[in-house]
């Protein structure tokens, strides 16, 4: 078995799998891909550019191989090493690999592309894939595998045993789904369970009987938290009916968890959802960013604005000008920091409906103290930062940074909980969002308390 390497080997690897591409040294790839963990060379894949990347692939000595270095690879990836393979190649490939990544390939292709390899591919596994790819995108339908194993509720133990013998080649049999006549999924089974009861004992005698299962239509998002919540390594999926048709597996739940916590950050930080972002080129990379920097940028005009609007102020007190940064800026971080709590608060299920005033009431708490220590060190530093002597600087500086640390951490604990009851992906309110609406907020009242204090 090809044991997973370490980073100072992975570089290693890198170094000589580019010095052999190099030199064309196509035997002594192969040879390196035979002894290296797939998972280590799609790593190693992503440093190289497109066409290394279809000559490692077709150098990988099996069919085998290659199916279990595809489930390895990012998305993109795929596309590019199979996009010149026949669709022939491909359903040889596919003979190795389970019908929720076969269904998750296809997809990727046009749709003359998924004809030709749909036609190819045995039949049994071409009912089964057209199924998967007929539920809607990131349900569990979609991420569904059909390799499982099933028995009617009045088999004895003995008799189980005996059928899970005869498959021992099926490494998808985490525990065992009890049905009825009708394949309705009645109890499940652990296979401890199963071996320590006695032979003659019927299933329906020894299953649990209290089934958490998903629908086929359920968010994928909603699996991974089910089956984090129970510690499953697999949940079953059924129809509206009961009827059992699948399992989401606890290697498909982690690449679930680690999509959707990809999909938050990016957002969060503003550069849209896209998983394969790092893999884009510099154009579409710009494309799928600016919309975000749209937001900022109307956020930035209307702060301009604002300060505009109190130019006569500026004129006479020249040194307001000064703290400005210092108010938009730590209003801006106290905001990101609350609203990056609650959206990860939200996605691991440690926040709800049930608990968000205490919650946002705890945020404002947190921003009215960091507001007022952090108030009070600027505004008495104030007069040795800017040399002036003007009176109340130092209380107008210190004020407008409590309110707005305090205004900040409660708008941007409430948003994304606000977002989330809307129905809207709450990721989305950090961000450009969050800090956008702070510096308005934050550079008004700044000079509003400033006219109110220092003109009279």
């Amino acid at each position: 078995m090809k044991k997973a390497i370490f980073s100072t080997e992975i570089s290693l690897l890198r170094s000589t799998m580019q010095r052999l591409l190099r030199r064309s040294a196509h035997t002594n790839i192969t040879t390196i891909l035979r002894k290296t963990h797939q998972a280590d060379v799609a790593l190693i894949m992503r440093s190289f550019n497109q066409y290394d990347q279809n000559i490692i692939f077709s150098l990988c000595p099996t069919a085998l191989h290659k199916a279990r270095l595809l489930e390895e690879l990012d998305e993109s990836l795929i596309e590019k090493v199979l996009f010149n393979e026949s669709s022939k190649n491909i359903s040889n490939i596919f003979r190795y690999l389970d019908t929720n990544d076969q269904a998750t390939i296809i997809g990727m292709f046009h749709q003359n592309k998924q004809n030709e390899i749909l036609k190819i591919i045995e039949a049994d596994d071409k009912e089964e894939v057209e199924e998967i790819m007929s539920y809607p995108d990131d349900s569990a339908g979609s991420i569904m595998t059909k390799e499982t194993f099933t028995l009617n509720q009045n088999t004895t133990v003995k008799e189980s045993i005996k059928k899970l013998q005869s498959f021992p080649e099926n490494d998808k049999i985490f525990y065992l789904y009890v049905i009825d006549n009708k394949d309705k999924l009645v109890g499940v089974i652990s296979l401890r369970t199963l071996v320590t009861s006695k032979n003659s004992k019927k299933l329906k005698e020894i299953m649990i009987k209290n089934i958490q299962a998903a629908t086929t239509d359920t968010d994928q998002e909603e699996v991974a938290k089910k089956v984090a919540q129970y510690n499953y390594l697999a949940l079953p999926v059924v129809n509206k009916q009961n009827r059992f048709l699948g399992i989401v597996t606890i290697d498909d739940v982690v690449d679930i968890i680690r999509e959707e916590a990809s999909e938050d950050f990016l957002q969060m930080a503003g550069v849209g959802k896209d998983r394969e972002i790092l893999l884009k080129t510099p154009l579409k990379n710009a494309q799928s960013r600016a919309p975000w920097i749209l937001a900022s940028l109307v956020g930035g005009i209307c702060a301009a604005a604002i300060i505009n609007y109190f130019n006569g102020l500026l004129e006479q007190i020249i040194v307001l000008a000064a703290f400005i940064p210092v108010i938009i800026g730590i209003g801006g971080n106290v905001g990101t920091q609350s609203s990056t709590i609650v959206v990860r608060g939200l996605a691991t299920g440690r926040v709800d409906f049930t608990n968000t005033i205490p919650l946002i009431l705890k945020e404002l708490i947190v921003g009215s103290l960091l507001g007022a220590a952090y108030g009070l060190l600027v505004g008495l530093a104030s007069e040795y930062i800017t040399g002036s002597n003007i009176n109340n600087l130092g209380l107008v500086v210190g004020l407008s940074i409590f309110l707005s640390m305090t205004i900040a951490a409660s708008v941007g604990a409430s948003v994304p909980i606000i977002l989330k009851k809307l129905n809207f992906d709450p990721a989305i309110s950090t961000g450009p969002f969050v800090t956008t609406t702070i510096d308005i907020i934050g550079v008004a009242l700044y000079f509003y308390i400033a006219s109110a204090i220092l003109i009279r």
